[in-house]
């Protein structure tokens, strides 16, 4: 057990490293937010409010004897990246929990339909990451989330920003538990963990605030015109897109665990999400394409060649850096796609 908690510990230091890849706590102008005209679409936040407010997962988040136990039955050999799994979920719920309300908060005088929409999100954000941080109790182990806010650094995002990297922060959710859910519900022996069962329902509280996301876009057409604008949709799909792969395509990965080949996975998680994010922008990634999959894997791989240079120098990390700056700028400058028609998407 010493040995599983110092390994966990380790596993913890290193996640909470600050890189490019580690869930952030964000804040944003909140004036702006607060004078979004929404009323072309009122009736539908209001229908949004109300699915909100209906509250399906009120009782879904229970623990029970059965989950402690399965819980402590966890392989040894998959204890450490499990604990990192819950460690950087629940920071990256906190996080969304953190903003959602303070939004909320400052919206609740000028624009309530708004501030109620994201009252519940918070509600959400705050059930996922308390589930998540007793998850990890059961191995004597937790964050101190109160603490964690304080310690924490905020970036600075314009509203605009925090809409395009939210909704698909909330849609790369979805697909990624309801994929998971899908292949352990044909093959339930690779369930290491009884947290995996509760990724069905889940993962609609996912969709739901991408859904509730992509409505504000679509209510501020400007967000989505002019060449500018689109040039900032194809930086946070490629984001996106390469904060995934390459946390994902580590050699040892909990994707392993689970009985799922982790090239596959994040690329179909990606294909569907990428497909999802037309319903919403005016183009998509050319995921397709043989050389964006060829760059993409480039750069995981030339990921991989940093994280062993850890700790040296910036000379000897110089020339892994650079070709992993032309490998980004190469995926950036492939001609994106005009989405599907709304009938040719799942």
């Amino acid at each position: 057990m010493v040995d599983a908690l110092r390994e966990a510990n380790t596993a913890s230091q290193s996640e909470r490293r600050e890189t490019l890849l580690t869930p952030r706590f964000y804040t944003t102008d909140f004036e702006a937010l607060a004078k979004l005209d929404i009323s072309a679409m009122e009736a539908d936040f209001e229908a949004m409010l109300a699915e909100f407010q209906a509250d399906y997962n009120r009782e879904h988040f229970q623990r029970d004897e059965r989950f402690v136990q399965q819980a402590h039955q966890i392989d040894p050999q998959w204890r450490a990246l499990m604990l990192e799994f819950l460690e950087r979920s629940c920071t990256s719920e906190f996080s969304g929990f953190l903003l959602y309300k303070e939004i909320s908060r400052r919206l609740k005088a000028t624009n309530p339909l708004l501030a109620e929409c994201f009252k519940a999100m918070s509600r959400d954000e705050a059930r996922h990451a308390g589930f998540l941080n007793k998850a990890m109790g059961d191995y004597h182990l937790g964050l101190d989330l109160s603490n964690l806010a304080k310690q924490k650094k905020y970036t600075f995002f314009k509203p605009k920003f925090i809409f395009y990297a939210t909704y698909l922060s909330e849609k790369i959710g979805y697909w990624r538990y309801i994929a998971i859910f899908r292949h352990l519900e044909r093959h339930p022996e690779n369930c290491i963990h009884p947290l995996f069962d509760y990724f069905k329902n889940w993962c609609q509280d996912e969709n739901r605030h991408g859904d509730f996301f992509g409505l504000i876009l679509k209510s501020q057409t400007e967000l989505l015109k002019g060449p500018i604008n689109r040039l900032w949709v194809r930086f946070f799909l490629l984001s996106f897109c390469l904060t995934m792969y390459l946390n994902d395509r580590k050699p040892r990965n909990l994707y392993s665990a689970l009985g799922l080949d982790a090239s596959h996975y994040a690329m179909e998680v990606l294909r569907q999400t990428n497909l999802d994010s037309g319903k919403v922008f005016p183009l998509i990634l050319d995921l397709d394409n043989p050389r964006f999959v060829r760059d993409l894997d480039r750069c995981a791989d030339l990921n991989l060649q940093l994280e062993a240079l850890l700790g040296k120098s910036l000379l000897a990390r110089l020339p892994v850096l650079v070709a992993l700056g032309t490998a980004i700028a190469r995926l950036f400058l492939l001609k994106p796609v005009a989405p599907p028609a709304p009938e040719m998407v799942r």
